[in-house]
């Protein structure tokens, strides 16, 4: 159990939360989601004890253990890989330490004896001794071989360490568990993996996470950050969402009779009833959605972006053409003979664990860089809106203002009221709209970008890694915007139900080839034989 009694945090004159009262149980995985700048990660701090707040106090059950996921890739560069695992647990490496250190003692005493006694009946109590293989099991399930449990942490990849960490984490059971972006740099297989350790985690979970996937399929709450308050909700992500919305809905509707709305509610309430995840919470969840009253249900202070890519034309009979494409980066061949051709009502998801690939491929498409051989063609009808993983080139060093930023990109010459819709619909209005390109933050980058490709009416998209930076109301926009499209995308993403509501086609790049289907991203990685086939393409 974990509670925070009368919590407020200010930073300045900024107030982040004032007199929150939370408890979190056992047995629950709850979702804390909130606008950017709201202060979720602060409140992950103030939980961990890592922040201390202004008034109010955090309640840890007694004799519970608090296990953090760390953020500092490169605090245990000197350390094994097993071992950094083990210290997840600070008291059970402590025993393991000053035991070792006693046995190594060369005037080893009675003194001496009576303390490594002690110290081994704790660490026996502890599974001290399946220490080494739980953790390796841990290491394996996240995807990190066998051959490098014993290498330095120094020595492996920056994917690699995030696992480690996260192992971590994990090791031990911790009474209480807080997950900070726990997805971010996870390829699907340990995803997938941490998904389902996760559901059937006993303890309690609090998890900050843009993947709107992964909080619908492990959350059993939401704790939402806002007005300066963090309320609790029973469901998922998708559940909070949809409940926001309906909520916003009535609030507009004033006059509608209450019985109208409660039937409103009630048909709502059984939908995600039926839908409740598979896991063994999934009935006692049923049970508290079902207690779920009107006066239960608040709108949200979320403003979400308007996003809508309305194409100039329609696309002809041809897409995209591409034949034996190769391309060799640094000495290593990223693309080698890679073909395919596109139809005009094809959503394309790139896939696959070789992001360089990817990118490379769609600079190369859109001009960017040329390929060492074969061609590519777009179709004569065709005109196509680019958004890179790198977006840096368009705003370092540009102090125009946010109006002018995005005149370069008009196809005439238009008011500042015209561009100023566009900017609006990103949630730059009024001032915002005349801040200077150089001072933006990451997801107002992102935003401008998209205001650059919905002005170009553009009837194909090419996306790489748009939701990078985005939080969860402007993933949720971007992500209706292009389900809507009526043009064709191409496109990549590590969010999965970005994939899933958006593609109709998957194409993976791998050593050996591509693969190409026309299948749902669930069903691209729950097809065991398919994913076999893969792992074998990258052996």
């Amino acid at each position: 159990m974990l509670q925070a009694t009368n919590v407020s945090l200010r930073f300045g004159d900024k107030k982040l939360f004032e007199d929150v009262n939370i408890k979190f149980n056992p047995g629950n995985c709850y979702g804390l989601i909130g606008a950017n700048g709201a202060g979720k990660s602060t409140f992950l701090k103030v939980l961990s004890g890592e922040i201390e707040p202004q008034t109010g106090h955090i309640a840890l059950g007694k004799g519970e253990r608090l296990a953090v996921l760390k953020q500092d890739h490169f605090a245990y560069e000197e350390y094994p890989v097993l071992q950094t695992v083990v210290m997840g647990h600070t008291r059970l490496y402590e025993i393991m330490q000053e035991k070792d250190a006693i046995y190594m003692k060369s005037d080893f005493s009675e003194e001496d004896g009576m303390r490594a006694a002690e110290l081994e009946g704790e660490f026996a109590e502890m599974n001290g001794w399946e220490a080494e293989s739980d953790a390796a099991v841990l290491l394996k399930g996240l995807g990190i071989d066998e051959s490098l449990h014993n290498k330095k942490m120094g020595d492996l990849g920056g994917s690699e360490k995030v696992k480690v960490l996260l192992a971590q984490a994990l090791f031990g059971a911790p009474d209480i568990l807080l997950l900070d972006e726990p997805t971010n740099h996870l390829d699907i297989q340990a995803i997938q993996w941490l998904e389902e350790f996760l559901i059937n985690f006993e303890n309690t979970v609090i998890v900050v996470s843009h993947d709107r996937h992964f909080l619908n399929k492990v959350c059993t709450h939401i704790a939402d950050v806002d007005y300066g308050k963090i309320e609790l909700y029973v469901g998922n992500y998708d559940f909070w969402y949809e409940s926001s919305q309906l909520a916003l809905k009535m609030a507009q509707d004033a006059n509608k009779k209450k019985e109208e709305k409660m039937k409103d509610l009630q048909n709502f309430i059984a939908r995600f009833s039926a839908n409740a995840s598979k896991s063994k919470q999934a009935t006692s969840r049923k049970k508290m959605l079902d207690s779920i009253t009107l006066d239960d249900i608040k709108p949200s202070s979320r403003r979400y972006p308007y996003v809508a890519f309305t194409p100039g034309r329609e696309i002809g009979n041809d897409l995209l053409r591409v034949e034996g494409i190769s391309k060799t980066i640094d000495g290593v061949k990223v693309l080698d003979n890679v073909s395919f051709t596109l139809n005009p009502d094809d959503k394309v998801a790139f896939v696959g664990r070789n992001e360089l690939a990817k990118t490379t491929l769609l600079q190369i498409l859109m001009g960017e860089i040329e390929a060492d051989e074969g061609t590519y063609a777009w179709g004569v009808t065709t005109s196509q809106s680019y958004f890179p993983k790198d977006n840096s080139a368009f705003f370092d060093g540009n102090d125009m203002s946010l109006v002018e930023w995005l005149r370069q990109y008009s196809p005439e010459d238009q008011t500042e009221t015209f561009l100023r819709g566009f900017l609006g619909r990103m949630l730059f209005s009024g001032e915002e709209a005349l801040k200077k390109a150089n001072v933006l933050s990451g997801g107002e980058k992102v935003r401008c970008m998209l205001s650059k490709m919905m002005l170009s009416q553009a009837n194909v998209l090419v996306l790489d890694e748009p939701t990078n930076h985005l939080d969860l109301e402007s993933i949720t926009s971007l992500n209706n915007g292009l389900i809507n499209f009526k043009g064709s995308i191409l496109f990549t993403s590590h969010d999965q139900q970005f994939i899933n509501s958006i593609a109709n086609r998957l194409i993976e790049i791998t050593p050996k080839g591509i693969i190409d289907k026309e299948i749902s991203y669930d069903e691209y990685v729950a097809d065991q034989k398919l994913q076999k086939e893969i792992a074998e393409m990258y052996a």
